[in-house]
């Protein structure tokens, strides 16, 4: 990318789209082109291709998602799939039809089989059965990374993906019902502090193990897989490193100053058991991520007390 080339990042307003953004302004691109949902609805077919064909941006981020925890992802199965097969596809297509340069597709880790080997390489997509809680979602998101893959075979596109692991970071949703497991623990336990709570209740036994990647470091891997990159496998993001939830319940109590007792209630779900990604792609192209979790997870709980609106959500 040439720093004027014109550059649309779909989904700016969520977490890692506007990573991307301060990404790709702290890098000195000069012309980024942005939608709200209010502006242009992705899930419009007649609204996307006007778009595209207007703006003809050369390059594109697919950040826009729809997304949530456990509970968003068991209850609105239908939702989750359609919302993001449309928005992804028409995104896609579009750009195709007008000539983009290059399109990077933001998936999810959680494309993977449910019993992975770990770490999880890129390779193993498709050889075993998902995770049935967010089984839409990663139907939804495979369809996009093969569309790429497709369209790459079919008509000589340069179009790439990639998987991030579990992300937090600025601008991360905190609803108490509909977030992912960092940013509700630390909505949880804030609260919890707040309230003088002796103890709080989290869900499962603590035991299955995660990996975190903070969102500025994706964003930097998304610009250098843009100028770095080319090739119709996907290419996952993440640090290599991971830690049990209750390890993490622990990290993010400590961090956000709740000093009382740490519940569990194992009726509820645990989701996968495992889920850490082989980044060893990404290592041999010469990027690795910079921000340690404890230092992360401050970094988060600033954003998450200095930005109510979120805090809201």
């Amino acid at each position: 990318m040439e720093k004027t080339s014109k550059i649309y990042v779909a989904g700016h307003r969520g977490m890692v789209g506007s990573a991307i953004v301060r990404e790709l302004q702290r890098q000195g691109y000069t012309n980024i082109i942005t939608r709200a949902h209010a502006e242009l609805d992705l899930c419009r077919q007649d609204e996307v291709e006007k778009f595209f064909a207007e703006e003809r941006p050369e390059y594109v981020f697919l950040a826009a998602a729809k997304v949530g925890g456990i509970i968003a992802n068991q209850s609105a199965l239908a939702d989750f799939m359609y919302d993001n097969m449309m928005l992804e596809m028409n995104v896609i297509h579009a750009a195709w039809r007008n000539g983009c340069k290059k399109l990077e597709f933001l998936g999810s880790s959680c494309i993977y089989p449910r019993l992975a080997p770990q770490p999880m390489p890129e390779s193993c997509l498709l050889t075993s059965a998902l995770e049935p809680t967010n089984e839409a979602y990663a139907l939804a998101k495979i369809s996009g990374l093969k569309y790429c893959e497709y369209l790459n075979r079919q008509y000589g596109t340069d179009f790439i993906s990639v998987m991030p692991t579990n992300l937090y970071g600025p601008n991360d949703n905190y609803h108490p019902e509909h977030s992912h497991v960092l940013p509700a623990l630390i909505r949880r336990f804030h609260e919890a502090k707040e309230a003088g709570l002796k103890e709080v209740t989290c869900w499962g036994d603590g035991s299955p193990l995660r990996e975190f990647l903070y969102v500025d470091d994706l964003a930097n891997l998304c610009v250098f897989l843009m100028n770095n990159y080319s090739g119709n496998e996907t290419v996952n993001a993440g640090t290599g490193k991971e830690i049990t939830i209750k390890g993490l319940t622990e990290l993010v109590a400590k961090t956000v100053g709740f000093e009382g007792a740490i519940k569990w209630d194992t009726t509820r779900p645990n989701g996968t058991p495992r889920k850490l990604l082989d980044v060893s792609k990404a290592a041999s192209l010469g990027w690795s991520y910079k921000t340690e979790l404890e230092e992360g997870i401050k970094l988060a709980y600033d954003d998450f007390l200095n930005n109510p609106m979120r805090a809201e959500r």
